[in-house]
């Protein structure tokens, strides 16, 4: 019985708080197909009375939501690829290759790591502005094609990785970059599944950078345009089931990435660090 008591209090917490974490989507969800009176005066109820599509049609046709979303796509094809490609050779060259200065360069980027980002804010508009990128695509894209968490996970995850693999692969004639690209970064590809669904997740949802890069409309991405969305952008009244169906929109593409390549992500951790 006490076994039973306490395998039954331990799934009522564990029930209590998904739902605690679970119902706010669902409250957007709801909100998004309910009629603005109806949001208005029941915004907790996560039934709509009665269920219409308005608020979405209102999105298409209202709010530059079709320009924000392609925004948002080539910046994360691009930066994702990016960071892929620079981020796994960067972490294969402070693993291997030995040059002067290379523990000094890994300490730097893990340096990198704990700098609040809010920080870098002033210094990366004045880079931009002096660089005559401001407010371009280039602006939104370049400073975020590599970044220093995805240099350590690949990092430490190629010293993992025997030497002898590499030596083989030299004495057949490979040279570093042969063997970097032929050899070493296939096998590492739970480490380029983790990275390539973090570095889609991170530039699909970022935020502040678009902040300090572009001001023009026509530039902005889709956090950038639901942020000047909610600010009140398109006038009065709280206009709950258009602002949370963009909401939802833009929050489908992730959901989908992630539910699709989950059984990767989480193989590739475990496989990850098994082999750390």
């Amino acid at each position: 019985m006490r076994r039973l008591a306490s395998a039954f209090t331990g799934y009522a917490i564990l029930i209590f708080f998904a739902l605690v974490f679970v119902y706010p989507f669902v409250i957007q969800v709801a909100n998004a197909f309910k009629t603005d009176p109806d949001a208005a005066a029941n915004p907790l109820s996560p039934i709509p009375h009665p269920a219409t599509l308005a608020g979405f049609e209102r999105v298409f046709l209202e709010t530059g939501l079709p320009i924000w979303l392609g925004n948002s796509l080539l910046m994360t094809v691009v930066v994702t690829l990016g960071r892929v490609f620079l981020d796994s050779m960067a972490g294969y060259a402070l693993a291997r290759l030995r040059f002067r200065g290379r523990r000094t360069l890994f300490a730097a980027v893990v340096a990198v790591l704990a700098v609040p980002g809010v920080v870098l804010f002033i210094p990366k508009f004045l880079v931009l502005n002096q660089l005559g990128m401001y407010d371009s695509y280039l602006a939104l894209m370049l400073p975020l094609i590599a970044d220093a968490a995805g240099v350590f996970i690949m990092k430490q995850f190629f010293e993992s990785i025997p030497v002898s693999v590499e030596e083989a692969a030299r004495i057949d004639g490979a040279g570093p970059f042969r063997t970097f690209w032929s050899v070493v970064l296939p096998m590492a590809r739970p480490a380029l599944i983790t990275l390539t669904i973090l570095s889609f997740q991170g530039s699909w949802n970022e935020f502040p950078h678009t902040l300090v890069a572009v001001q023009d409309p026509s530039l902005f991405t889709l956090p950038r345009g639901l942020a000047d969305l909610v600010s009140g952008s398109l006038g009065g009244g709280t206009q709950y089931p258009l602002k949370l169906g963009a909401a939802l929109l833009a929050t489908v593409p992730v959901a989908v990435i992630f539910v699709i390549f989950q059984r990767f992500f989480i193989r590739g951790a475990t496989e990850g660090g098994e082999k750390g």
